[in-house]
């Protein structure tokens, strides 16, 4: 990952093996199909999905309800270096 690329995959569940508080200390924003998204909770750019948080719904553990969803992912830090 260089200075000015978000990582190929990137969580904001601390959980996650793919969890990068830099990264999301720093803001990384995602279009997705070209459209901005602000409730994406986990994103890959390689295999070019979005997981997306629905609504205020809760699974059986507590964690948001997501939607997985297939198409161009565009990751990008909000603010420079």
């Amino acid at each position: 990952m260089s200075e000015d690329t978000p990582p190929d995959r990137l969580s904001v569940n601390p959980k996650s093996p793919h969890y990068n508080e830099a990264a999301i200390e720093r803001g990384v924003g995602v279009r997705f199909k070209g459209v901005e998204k602000n409730n994406v909770d986990e994103y890959c750019v390689s295999e070019g999905w979005v997981k997306l948080s629905v609504g205020a719904t809760k699974d059986r553990f507590g964690n948001d309800m997501t939607i997985t969803v297939k198409g161009a992912v565009e990751p990008y830090f909000r603010d420079k270096a």
